[in-house]
């Protein structure tokens, strides 16, 4: 083999779905390995939100957009096939930033070994991004104590599952909000949920008022949507709110307004947002953190698997209908 393929963004969304026409499939020579480099075949790609921020012209964000004409960003998992690095030797599995490519020539920085003898769905569904961001947002940012009630909004989704999992585990109450009655019984049945509402059904307040009886102490907070609102408005004192994701605006040109002001005031409320790049050099911590739920057997998780480099593009929305069942991976 002497090319491969990658996919280029070479134009930013403009609200809306996402169309073939924002990126380019190029063929790629394949790298001459120099010293100290390695070359991964990537197997598996992960799609996450993020990735609409990062498509985005906006500069006055926690990372850099992807500049046009390059490599759509993104984080997977491969195999090293070839080396010319001490450390990093052919066969070993590795994971981390690739991108949306086939190949990846690294030096190391930024790619992990995966020593956990698990799959690469599994790997990229718990211990890459949404574990990380899930461990993260929740016990560093939320704070959770044991007999607090918790709603984790995305709750199907690959972070949302880990939070209302590590939060049960904690002996929370969890509360998970959800699009389709499917998931709110996969939530439930599968996942150890308290309870789940389906936000596309009638009564929202009503809803919360029975499964929170006592109220709601953290709001961790992945899709934004009408229902924010409502659950703000039922937060007790000195509640959290950890604001991870708003898939629900990624497509608007103008954000949803949100919740009241007059509500953080009369319940002193602390409200964070938080992204991952600020926290990769915490990675082994959090890893230390999130590795003895999973062996326990206390997590799990299901993956929306799509085929071949190019279903990543309209692969990304699946976020906004809500039709990707778990994490969303891409098989190379």
């Amino acid at each position: 083999m002497t090319t491969y393929t990658a996919i280029n963004l070479v134009k930013r969304p403009s609200g809306g779905p996402i169309t073939a026409d924002l990126f380019a499939s190029v063929k790629k020579q394949m790298p001459t390995i120099g010293e100290g480099q390695f070359l991964v075949k990537q197997n598996h790609m992960s799609l996450d939100p993020a990735m609409f921020g990062w498509m985005s012209p906006d500069t006055n964000s926690y990372i850099p957009p992807v500049a046009l004409g390059d490599v759509m960003r993104s984080s997977g998992i491969g195999e090293i096939v070839e080396s010319n690095h001490p450390d990093f030797k052919v066969g070993e599995r590795v994971m981390g930033m690739m991108g949306w490519q086939e190949y990846f020539l690294s030096n190391g920085q930024g790619l992990n070994k995966v020593a956990a003898p698990l799959p690469d769905e599994a790997i990229l569904s718990i211990f890459a991004l949404p574990g990380l961001t899930a461990t993260q947002g929740l016990f560093n940012v939320g704070k959770p104590q044991k007999g607090e009630t918790i709603v984790v909004t995305g709750a199907a989704g690959s972070v949302g599952t880990i939070v209302g999992q590590l939060a049960k585990a904690e002996g929370l109450r969890v509360i998970g909000v959800v699009g389709s009655d499917e998931k709110a019984d996969w939530i439930v049945n599968e996942l150890g949920f308290d309870a789940a509402i389906n936000y596309k059904s009638d009564n929202l307040d009503d809803q919360l008022a029975s499964h929170a009886p006592d109220g709601i102490d953290i709001l961790f907070e992945n899709t934004g949507g009408p229902i924010q609102s409502m659950i703000v408005d039922r937060m007790n004192a000195h509640g959290r709110v950890v604001v991870c994701g708003l898939i629900a605006d990624y497509s608007k040109q103008v954000p949803t307004p949100g919740p009241s002001w007059m509500n953080v005031i009369k319940r002193r409320l602390t409200i964070q947002g938080f992204t991952m790049p600020d926290h990769f050099h915490e990675i082994p911590t959090l890893l230390e953190k999130l590795t003895p739920y999973v062996m326990a057997g206390k997590i799990k998780h299901r993956s929306h698997v799509l085929e071949g480099l190019e279903s990543a593009i309209d692969g990304l929305n699946l976020f906004f209908t809500g039709e990707n069942k778990g994490k969303l991976l891409v098989k190379l």
